[in-house]
């Protein structure tokens, strides 16, 4: 019964009240600010199992009514107010007793990239990256732009970039993968649809001490600058290469003036693909089940088309289609799109856990 998995949650938060009242706590900083995030994380769980333990409890006084000559037409009322509730409650408990991904609430570096199609693919990079950056400003999160390579027809070979803010990772883990896109490109003359594909990386920024790097792996290779675009070319040799040889990673900037920022930005991009390479061997690990989810980042798999056309966008992990594919690019309203995913993933979750 759901009521009794709750009970170990409202004991441990209630063990966590009297440890935080006591003097030895009091005297213990990291200890007391350890103990009262773990109550903060252990608060929405037991606000709803109280709630819910409560309705149900309020549920069988009323039964109990029911007979009574008096009462009982109040409590079947009663009881038809409540019993509606049960599923719903049920249902945000069980959301809320799903681990968390400990990456939810990190800053995110994307990377988009042109796959096949050439330059209507490098077109596209562009158009999907102005279209994040709206998100982002929807959701009200910072970007900074890390790395860009511009191609000479539009848009970018690819593009890398740092986004901030609340729950970051929590919604843009689910852009990870190969994006296509069809549509009549401006140089057809005779309006034939093109398909074409970009890839797009999604990684969470990680701190100095998760991902440990010997600097006798890089080799770091300084060089002059090829300009991005209209920009003006840099004449000094500031753009960084750092190349880890164990695994091969290669890391490109060159967006800063000053080689020390550029080299610290490929550092920062570095150390977040190493850390998503660690997921992925995890994921490998925990079999094909972790693998199917969506969100992984994986970027082999197909998981958006885009056809400009039919003004449709289509996302196959979850055979959800829209034809609202200008207003969601060009509005940034990319959680018509996430928030089913993100259902999805949970439904999925809960049945795996047998709640």
């Amino acid at each position: 019964m759901l009521a009794d998995k709750l009970t170990p949650f409202i004991d441990r938060y209630n063990e966590l009240s009297n440890l935080l009242s006591s003097e030895d706590i009091a005297s213990d900083i990291k200890r007391m600010t350890d103990l009262s995030k773990e109550q903060s994380d252990l608060q929405k769980i037991v606000d709803k199992a109280h709630e819910y333990k409560q309705m149900l409890a309020d549920i069988a006084e009323n039964k109990e009514m029911l007979g009574d000559p008096e009462l009982g037409e109040l409590a079947k009322e009663e009881i038809k107010e409540l019993e509606p509730k049960i599923p719903k409650i049920e249902d945000e408990i069980k959301k809320l007793l799903m681990p968390r991904d400990p990456n939810d609430e990190r800053n995110t570096i994307i990377e988009l990239r042109a796959g096949t199609g050439g330059d209507e693919a490098a077109i596209f990079v562009g158009d999907l990256f102005n279209a994040y950056m709206r998100y982002a400003d929807v959701r009200g999160w910072k970007v900074e732009l890390m790395d860009a390579s511009a191609s000479e027809s539009g848009g970018y070979k690819d593009v890398t970039a740092l986004i901030k803010g609340d729950q970051v990772y929590s919604r843009m883990k689910y852009e990870g993968g190969t994006h296509r896109v069809q549509r009549v490109p401006a140089t057809e003359s005779q309006g034939r649809v093109h398909t074409s594909a970009i890839t797009v990386a999604i990684m969470p920024e990680v701190d100095d001490v998760e991902v440990t790097i010997d600097p006798n792996d890089l080799k770091i290779d300084v060089m002059r600058s090829s300009g991005c675009g209209g920009q003006s070319v840099n004449t000094t040799d500031s753009a960084v290469r750092i190349t880890h040889i164990p695994s091969g990673i290669v890391v490109t900037n060159q967006d800063q003036k000053s080689q020390h920022k550029n080299k610290d930005k490929a550092m920062k991009v570095l150390k977040a693909r190493l850390y998503e390479k660690e997921m992925q061997e995890a994921m490998e690990k925990e079999g094909a089940a972790r693998k199917d989810q969506v969100g992984t980042g994986d970027r082999s798999g197909r998981i958006r088309t885009y056809n400009y056309p039919q003004n449709r966008i289509s996302d196959h992990r979850i055979t959800l289609t829209l034809y609202r594919l200008n207003e969601i690019m060009t509005g940034g309203l990319f959680d018509e799109i996430i928030e089913p995913l993100i259902a999805d993933t949970q439904a999925k979750n809960i049945e795996a856990a047998g709640l």
